[in-house]
């Protein structure tokens, strides 16, 4: 996340606050499942409602719940309705059968008329101010859902904005009706790259060239996401935006744990965190109840406060003023000496 995203992005962060303790206390929201479809191969959306049909909390473009699976399972999912329509919430599941159960959950188990419980909308991945003179949106597979949002309260603003969708084939590429208006009117464009973003539309011919006041935003698989990072070179950092699905690779293979330790505020209590185990690890091992979902440093469910002491930050979700109050204890660790958190 970057520079320009800051105050809204902290706006977020502060607002999930309920309990004045450095720990995100999440709204939870109580939802129907109203209608389950098929969007391409693999890929389902579900629609989710109020089960009292009042209308449900506001959200801006490249926001995402946290869906409760059952059995502490939590996943985040990507908002890919309008954010004028408060009517309802969308989201779309890939289902992958070699993932962590929570995919396959939502294909197998959720079914019209559920009620599940969710998040209410965390927002990491909002679209640029007024700044920003065009957007150029590149979506991989799955990465297509945030793009939709964005792409209403784009249009609803008047902006001018491009999007290129690759995926794997005909059959892999989800919401086709509802872009067609848009792939008319060339403001979509859809490539079948087979699985390999380098037979796709020509990512470095689409990014070698930086426009001023042009900001882009990409989102998709590990792939899709390493092969945008390389080729992002002539663009100022303020302009690009980024959200993973899951772990950049090689993300954490190169650097080597030392230990350290943390202060918990609450109870001034020093607790050692040795070079095997994660902050996380060890503040469970202490009682503290504390959610994650992606153990990787990707989805944000685990931001918490500091008060003291330097992080050593590991995720891909915290801007760069963010990471002067919080940190992502599933991966973050210290850079020695004591890390006081706000719990």
């Amino acid at each position: 996340m970057l520079e320009d995203q800051n105050a809204e992005q902290t706006a977020d962060i502060d607002a999930e606050q309920t309990n004045g303790q450095g720990r995100m206390q999440k709204a939870k929201l109580s939802v129907k499942v109203s209608g389950i479809r098929d969007e391409a191969e693999g890929i389902r959306s579900f629609e989710l409602v109020d089960p009292s049909n009042d209308d449900l909390p506001p959200f801006t473009a490249g926001a995402h719940v946290e869906v409760r699976l059952g059995e502490g399972m939590i996943r985040s999912y990507s908002l890919s309705s309008d954010p004028a329509d408060r009517s309802r919430y969308q989201i779309a599941v890939l289902k992958e059968e070699n993932g962590r159960g929570g995919s396959k959950a939502m294909h197998d188990e959720v079914k019209a008329g559920d009620v599940l419980t969710i998040s209410a909308p965390i927002n990491h991945f909002p679209l640029a101010g007024r700044e920003a003179r065009a957007h150029l949106l590149l979506a991989g597979g799955i990465g297509v859902t945030p793009m939709l949002a964005m792409i209403a309260e784009l249009e609803a603003k008047g902006a001018r904005w491009t999007m290129h969708y690759l995926t794997r084939n005909e059959e892999r590429t989800a919401f086709r009706e509802r872009l067609a208006p848009y792939v008319a009117s060339g403001k979509v464009h859809i490539h079948h790259d087979g699985g390999d973003p380098s037979k796709g539309p020509g990512l470095q011919a689409l990014l070698s060239d930086f426009e001023i006041g042009t900001h882009l935003y990409y989102c998709g698989p590990t792939g899709f996401m390493s092969a945008c990072a390389e080729m992002v070179g002539a663009w100022p950092p303020h302009a690009v935006h980024r959200e993973y699905f899951s772990a950049p690779a090689g993300l954490h293979s190169d650097e080597a744990n030392s230990p350290f330790e943390i202060k918990i505020k609450s109870t001034g209590k020093t607790i050692p965190v040795p070079a095997d185990r994660s902050i996380v690890d060890v503040l469970r091992s202490e009682g503290c109840d504390v959610e994650t979902d992606c153990n990787e440093g990707y989805c944000g469910t685990c931001i918490t406060r500091y008060l003291s002491g330097e992080p050593e930050h590991r995720d891909t979700v915290l801007s760069e003023k963010e990471r002067k109050s919080y940190v992502m204890v599933c991966c973050g660790r210290a850079k020695g000496g004591v890390l006081e958190l706000d719990l």
